[in-house]
């Protein structure tokens, strides 16, 4: 990954993180994250929020590519099928923007942030601080999706670099 855009998404039905971030010759770098609130209203009227907030978001920052968080399975039925309506309307808002979309578990991207797979949200927080040269910890949902991105960046260049070692390897 030479140079890219990177918007990372972690949906919520009432608040949707986002955060987007810089690669540039394989230095990662901040560039905005915030959270979108949907407030008390139907379903309908806060995916809407979120569709076109992210649509906004996207025509602002210019992204060239969007990772997001898998819906994990959760106790409560109701609250994995508004998990998954709020994922689903940042993936329209995604998709109608033309970026490629790659989704991530959970576990994931704390794995690819904290180095450990069932981190807490403080710690992913504190190591977004840390990875982004952060003076301010952003709010919760923002690092969760700045921790998104982060994983998308790092898991591109991991390929990368796994491919040109092959490559380098089979050239001997």
């Amino acid at each position: 990954m030479e140079s890219a855009r990177i918007i990372g998404i972690d949906p919520g039905s009432r608040t949707t993180g986002y955060g987007i971030i810089a690669v540039e010759s394989g230095k990662i770098t901040y560039v905005s994250a915030g959270a979108i609130h949907t407030g008390n209203g139907s379903i309908p009227e806060r995916m809407h929020v979120i569709f076109s907030q992210l649509c906004a978001i996207i025509r602002q920052f210019q992204p060239t590519q969007s990772a997001i968080e898998q819906v994990f399975m959760a106790r409560n039925p109701d609250s994995a099928l508004k998990l998954g309506q709020a994922r689903g309307a940042a993936l329209v808002a995604l998709t109608d923007a033309g970026l490629p979309v790659a989704e991530y578990a959970a576990r994931q991207v704390k794995q690819a942030t904290v180095g450990l797979g069932q981190a807490e949200k403080n710690q992913v927080q504190f190591m977004i601080c840390h990875l982004l040269h952060l003076e301010v910890t952003p709010q919760a949902d923002a690092a969760d999706a700045l921790a998104v991105a982060v994983c998308h960046a790092h898991s591109q260049t991991g390929f990368l670099r796994l491919a040109a070692g092959r490559y380098q390897a089979g050239a001997r």
